[in-house]
């Protein structure tokens, strides 16, 4: 650290809190102490300090209190707490409550500093986060994107964390997952982002004109080619190009955008003479480039060359705690659209909702609400307007290719069908429980007459957290 951090310690035992400012004056951390809460935060008003170092049991304000305080005086500031082996319970709640870490008595200089150092280096990253942060505080997601769940909470931050460079970015997922809204955001959050944001799909021209396209052409260089056109590459300077399902470009066009990734240089088609580009390249595909390197269809080195900052988008039905918040907005948007008054989807709608499998992903979700607007004929959106009758059987939409050729492939198709729709409504069963008690997975277990280590249990086998459910 090249800057002297400047630390805030409070506890009311003069030895603890001498013993702590020596600790930490000696990796040259500047240290201020306080024997109460009080004061502490009267001084936290007054200066802006890297990270306070607090005991959880205190007469007068306790540490919990003055986290509650700071959060509100200055949210981003880290807190650490100190506490006996007797309160390792109490300081794990607190740390729920926005506590970076706690170091139980006794401890060794080291494993304070070590603490310490991880809160600092940790907190480099979280500033970053503060626009994220206020954004899921506020509303429903993050910037275009709706969601809260712990696998979009993850996207969000990898999306603040690379906007800031120049990396080239290799986004994955399944159609209509999002890939090109995390394009945009990424150019949106960038120092890019008062230049072109283009996007080219690569499935929707032939080759020909495809590499026209994207590195342009000298009038006369084909047949057709009436005037010299300045190629994408070209018109994204500065900028961001974006190149969505970049899995179908043929082998002949990988190797000119690979030798224009390396060069940093375009010439157009029928040109010789090369010019220099200024861009930040993203790509987007649906299928496994690693998969095709094997099978041949797709080079090596331009895999490595894209895969820099890696991005994978979860599909919906990983992230169904989400559905609420996608179903409230998509019908408060399509409702305002078609001048309908529309007041949401009925407990069953909801329910038929997340336990259908979404091959589509949110793209699917959005127009199967658009539909069910349209349709509606009461204020709520029930099951029938849906339109979804299949739902209640979603293993049926499994993402099998081919009819079993032999008895024992058959066997085997049955046996994963049933452990899919056994897995379906056991989520259902589980997400419902946890949606009616806002995250609370004691009363939920109470609630469905289970032990909660078992509740607990098949949470985890299933991937489902408590906190996407705590707003729900």
């Amino acid at each position: 650290m090249d800057d002297v951090k400047k630390l805030l310690v409070i506890d009311d035992e003069p030895a603890i809190r001498e013993g702590v400012r020596r600790i930490l004056e000696s990796e040259s951390f500047q240290v201020e102490t306080f024997a109460n809460g009080h004061a502490a935060l009267e001084r936290i008003k007054q200066e802006p300090f890297d990270l306070v170092v607090t005991d959880l049991k205190m007469p007068g304000i306790s540490g919990m209190e003055v986290l509650k305080a700071i959060k509100e005086i200055q949210p981003d500031l880290p807190v650490i707490f100190i506490t006996g082996y007797s309160s390792v319970d109490s300081a794990v709640e607190v740390m729920k409550l926005g506590a970076v870490d706690y170091i139980a008595k006794p401890f060794t200089p080291e494993e304070m500093l070590n603490t310490i150092r991880l809160a600092l280096e940790q907190r480099v990253v979280d500033l970053g986060d503060l626009y994220l942060l206020k954004e899921l505080r506020d509303g429903e997601g993050f910037d275009r994107f709706v969601g809260k769940s712990h696998e979009m909470v993850k996207v969000y931050r990898r999306i603040m964390q690379v906007a800031p460079t120049d990396s080239t970015v290799l986004i994955t997922g399944e159609s209509g997952t999002g890939k090109e809204l995390v394009a945009r955001a990424i150019h949106k959050h960038s120092s890019r982002r008062d230049h072109p944001f283009v996007a080219v799909d690569c499935t929707s021209l032939v080759e020909s004109l495809l590499e026209s396209e994207l590195f342009g052409h000298v009038k006369g260089s084909f047949t057709g080619a009436m005037h010299t056109k300045t190629g994408l590459f070209k018109v994204a300077e500065g900028g961001t190009l974006f190149l969505d399902e970049v899995s179908n470009l043929s082998l002949t066009t990988q190797a000119k955008l690979l030798r224009v990734l390396q060069e940093r240089e375009v010439t157009p088609i029928g040109g010789t003479q090369p010019t220099p580009i200024n861009i930040r390249l993203v790509a987007a595909t649906n299928r496994s480039l690693r998969e095709m390197v094997a099978e041949g269809t797709f080079r090596e080195d331009l895999f490595f060359r894209l895969n820099i900052i890696p991005m994978d988008l979860p599909p919906l039905r990983d992230r169904i705690g989400d559905i609420p918040l996608l179903v409230g907005h998509t019908v408060r948007t399509v409702a305002e659209e078609v001048g309908k008054d529309i007041k949401g989807v009925t407990a069953g709608a909801m329910q038929v909702l997340q336990s259908y499998s979404f091959p589509g992903n949110v793209r699917e979700l959005e127009n199967i609400i658009e539909r069910a607007v349209v349709l509606a004929e009461d204020s709520l959106i029930t099951p029938d307007d849906l339109e979804l009758n299949h739902a209640a059987s979603p293993a049926i939409l499994l993402d099998y290719t081919a009819v079993p050729l032999s008895v024992e492939e058959l066997k085997e198709t049955k046996r994963h069908l049933r452990e899919q729709a056994v897995e379906d409504i056991e989520k259902a069963f589980v997400v419902n429980a946890l949606q009616r008690n806002r995250g609370n997975i004691t009363r939920a277990a109470e609630e469905t007459g289970m032990l909660r280590p078992n509740f607990q249990a098949m949470m985890k086998k299933l991937g489902i957290s408590a906190r996407d459910y705590v707003e729900a």
